[in-house]
Order: structure tokens, then sequence, then C-alpha cells
């Protein structure tokens, strides 16, 4: 015959028998915008002109309020004092996707 403290035990435990096959999926903030598509294939023409250092920005995808939408690469003239180009990409902080623009460093 069970002791008394299996029968309690028993009894406390039961309304948690019915959650052995439950998946708990973590909370957090939704995400506004659907994943950025892939970036698009882009033929990078000459720059133009010699007279100038040109640093080619590749295209990407930006959100207009609706919909991801296509800015096509271009060409930069590259300034004094600009050391490094830093490409704009992508980065999902906070629950959503931001755009960090292209820069000089």
């Amino acid at each position: 015959m069970p002791s008394r403290r299996h029968v309690l035990r028993a009894l406390a435990l039961a309304p948690l028998g019915g959650l052995a096959g439950c998946v708990v999926e973590p909370v957090g903030p939704p995400n506004p915008h659907p994943p950025v598509p892939p970036a698009r294939y882009e033929v990078i023409p000459p720059p133009p002109g010699p007279r100038a250092v040109w640093v080619w920005l590749p295209g990407h995808w930006r959100w207009n309020g609706a919909r991801y939408v296509w800015i096509g690469g271009h060409y930069v003239r590259r300034q004094p004092g600009w050391v490094r180009w830093v490409p704009g990409h992508w980065v999902f902080q906070y629950g959503a996707w931001r755009w960090v623009p292209g820069h000089w460093v």
C-alpha cells in the first residue's frame, strides 16, 4: 500500500502530465518585415573617369514601408581622409532587420 507521501506527490504531479508533449516557443518582439531577399547580380561598369579614385557601392534592398525595393549599385568618389569603405549591410537587431548604410572609416 502506498504511503501518504507517495499519494500526495502523485496528486501534485498529475496536472503536469498533460504538458509532457507541449512545445513552448520563446516569446519576443515580432519581426515587422519579411526576410531580406538575396542580393541581385550586377554588372559593374568601368569607373566614371580616371582623374579621381572611384569606389563601387553594390546595390542593396531597402524597405520602403510596404516592401523591399532594389537600389542599384553606383560609384562614389573617394574623399581625402577616407581610408576604408565598409559596405552597407543588414543586421538583425531587437527582433527586426535594420539597414546599416555603407560608410568610410
